[in-house]
């Protein structure tokens, strides 16, 4: 009898400790939840430690959450396909390719030429880009551009309608977000080559169809695979040469950072601006890459049009200014600063998938020690990450603020 009543006993403590560990029971998952019924703006208050499973379960519930807010606030602009953000609207077209995967559908982003023209010329050339690639899977969405202006595809705008379409993308039709391409010929093509350094962090790779790429900088290209497809004869705004000599930029920073800046570009002898469907072979160059969601080295350096996070690594908006640049790699438990222009706040944004945030973390500057202690895994690092980018394979749960130089 007693035996039988010492065993009973350790299954009963063993059962409750399951309970313990089950991260639905903890208050931090309750609070979370009672704040995303009734008052989503007291998350900010969950800055307690959470476990690595809290961490991934709150991830879940904020996501799912903001995700349906999303649904209520723009399914008639989904569903009329036009997006709009202040005094421009968006409008898109798309359609789907081969069989949906498990993780959901690839989504490329194909913009149109024209520019400096009238409106008839820019919805003929969108009209063309409609039907101008189709990858084997994925959802393919050719969007209008807002203006008609020379810079169609690379003014600000064009940024946060791409980060809004592609978190709907995501509400509405299930993608894959470590699998977003973004693509574009002509005046699409001077788009890609902005847009592509700038908003790396959101895609899986590019391809420049075309284009020019006026006063880009390829350095932030550094973990996003970059396709160059031209004409040989190409010779307009000298779109030919500066292809190439991208090339020769591209091959350099490899050789000096041999695990970045993978690139491709194929210079078509005989071809002028149309490249008779040449330029086809990039959307399966494309498509053998996912996105490097936490990559073990960040170059971002900031262009006409500033943002205030890539990939890891987070500023104040008033620190968001042009040419500002950041080099900074993980190694194991230690974060290396490596350079640091124009920035004085930096926030270096952690998930588990980076390094483990129960251990202690160091963060070195110019030979000196900045940080170096145990992060504070917390939902509120959580929500603010989701609240900025709905995006459960790109999150972070921890913060490390830092003030440099």
């Amino acid at each position: 009898m007693l035996k039988r009543f010492f065993i009973l006993g350790i299954t009963t403590i063993a059962l409750a400790a399951c309970i313990n560990k089950n991260p639905e029971n903890s208050k931090n998952i309750r609070n979370l939840k009672t704040f995303l019924a009734e008052d989503p703006g007291r998350i900010s208050e969950l800055g307690k430690h959470i476990s690595e499973d809290e961490s991934k379960l709150a991830a879940q519930l904020i996501n799912e959450h903001l995700k349906a807010e999303f649904k209520k606030e723009y399914e008639s602009e989904w569903q009329n396909e036009t997006l709009i953000l202040g005094d421009h609207q968006l409008k898109f077209k798309y359609k789907k390719f081969g069989e949906k995967p498990p993780e959901g559908w690839s989504l490329y982003i194909s913009m149109h030429g024209g520019g400096n023209a009238p409106a008839e010329v820019n919805d003929q050339q969108w009209g063309n880009q409609q039907k101008l690639y189709e990858p084997e899977e994925g959802i393919y969405m050719a969007p209008r551009a807002p203006t008609n202006t020379w810079n169609l595809w690379h003014q600000e705008h064009i940024d946060a309608f791409f980060a809004l379409f592609i978190q709907l993308s995501n509400v509405f039709e299930d993608i894959n977000t470590n699998r977003v391409y973004l693509t574009g010929y002509s005046a699409g093509g001077d788009g890609t080559y902005q847009l592509a350094p700038r908003m790396a962090d959101w895609f899986a790779a590019a391809a420049m169809m075309a284009g020019h790429p006026n006063d880009a900088s390829p350095l932030g290209l550094r973990n996003l695979p970059f396709d160059i497809q031209m004409g040989a004869e190409d010779a307009a705004y000298n779109r030919n040469n500066i292809a190439a000599q991208w090339g020769e930029m591209l091959d350099s920073l490899q050789e000096n950072d041999p695990h970045g800046y993978v690139h491709d570009v194929q210079i078509h002898e005989g071809m002028g601006h149309w490249m008779e469907k040449k330029d086809t072979v990039a959307i399966e160059w494309m498509a053998q890459f996912e996105r490097v969601a936490y990559p073990d080295k960040v170059v971002w350096k900031q262009s006409g049009v500033t943002h205030s996070r890539f990939y890891w690594l987070e500023v104040p908006k008033e620190e968001a200014v042009k040419d500002a640049e950041i080099i900074a790699s993980i190694d194991g438990q230690t974060i290396t600063i490596e350079k640091a222009d124009q920035i004085h706040e930096l926030l270096i944004l952690l998930n588990d998938k980076m390094l483990d945030p129960d251990q202690n973390v160091k963060v070195l500057y110019k030979d000196k020690v900045l940080y170096d202690a145990v992060p504070t895994r917390n939902i509120a690092s959580i929500w603010k990450s989701l609240d900025q980018r709905n995006d459960l394979n790109q999150y972070f749960s921890a913060e490390i603020a830092l003030t440099l130089n």
